[in-house]
């Protein structure tokens, strides 16, 4: 099992432009895969490949992708300005301008916003070069945010597993009082209808009768039956190396299901306090679900 809450960091040298690649990775949940890259201008084209390296490791959450480059250990270069094209630029806006007839408004920001003015010191490669130093780099993040999540998941399945271990005894106990229900039901009736002056024996055919439906009413063997079920469920779930987040959700819906049925048929207090429990359990259950990949 693993969570959806993770980070992690790869660099990759590439000795030709003595540039060193930095990706970080860090995600946390969502229902699906949402891959976000933030790319240099000058490698854009490379984000498919990054989306699919991502995708074929990641399963469901929102993984953030950010790559950098740095030159001579310096994180974060900054660009070198290409005066060259920008002076090109101002040149030929103000000839268009002069020939349109309208005031050469520039300033120093339009500029450097304009194509290429702006040169990252990396750009030294075509993105198919850069590919094989990203990708390592990027192997390299992605292996420390699988063990960051799968330590995550560690600790998320075992307060999961302590949990169903709570259910699973409030369920035991339910299945104990269960078939105490239709004669507690009988002496309640009997008591009622002789405090009323109506004395009835309890073998009377008309209590008897009354009781048998009651008794039919409020049976919950089934809903214990499938609350079993649920349980091996989840915790074949728990131990699957397979992605169960989804599944883990929906078995916990069914879960609160099969309780709110006990809970409704049975009118005996003890089985309604340990439904309200059994529910509390679930409640912290699903909350913890829902940063399972």
């Amino acid at each position: 099992m693993k969570s959806m809450t993770g980070f992690g960091r790869g660099e990759a040298r590439q000795e030709s432009t003595s540039t060193t690649w930095v990706v970080e990775c860090a995600s946390v949940n969502r229902k699906q895969l949402e891959v976000s890259v933030s790319l240099p201008r000058e490698i854009g084209d490379l984000e498919t490949q990054v989306r699919n390296q991502v995708s074929a490791l990641c399963s469901r959450g929102r993984i953030n992708v950010h790559v950098r480059s740095s030159q001579g250990g310096a994180i974060g270069t900054m660009p070198r300005i290409d005066e060259a094209l920008a002076a090109s630029y101002v040149e030929k806006l103000r000839d268009m301008a002069q020939r349109l007839g309208i005031a050469p408004d520039l300033s120093l920001s339009e500029v450097v916003r304009l194509p290429g003015v702006l040169v990252s010191e990396a750009a030294g490669a075509p993105p198919e070069e850069v590919w094989p130093f990203l990708q390592t780099a990027l192997a390299a993040a992605l292996e420390q945010l699988v063990v960051m999540r799968s330590a995550e998941g560690v600790n998320l399945r075992a307060d999961i597993e302590s949990r169903l271990n709570n259910i699973e005894n409030l369920a035991a106990r339910i299945a104990e009082l269960a078939p105490t229900v239709p004669e507690h039901q009988r002496q309640v009736l009997h008591q009622r209808l002789q405090q009323a002056g109506l004395p009835i024996p309890l073998e009377d055919e008309r209590l008897v009768k009354e009781i048998a439906l009651f008794a039919d009413r409020t049976d919950i063997s089934e809903e214990i039956s499938r609350a079993s079920s649920h349980l091996k469920q989840f915790r074949s779930y728990l131990a699957s190396a397979e992605p169960v987040g989804r599944s883990l959700d929906f078995l916990v819906q069914e879960f609160f299901r099969e309780f709110n049925t006990m809970g409704s048929k049975c009118n005996h207090a003890a089985i309604a306090h340990h439904v309200v429990a059994a529910k509390t359990e679930l409640e912290k259950i699903r909350e913890q679900v829902q940063n399972v990949e």
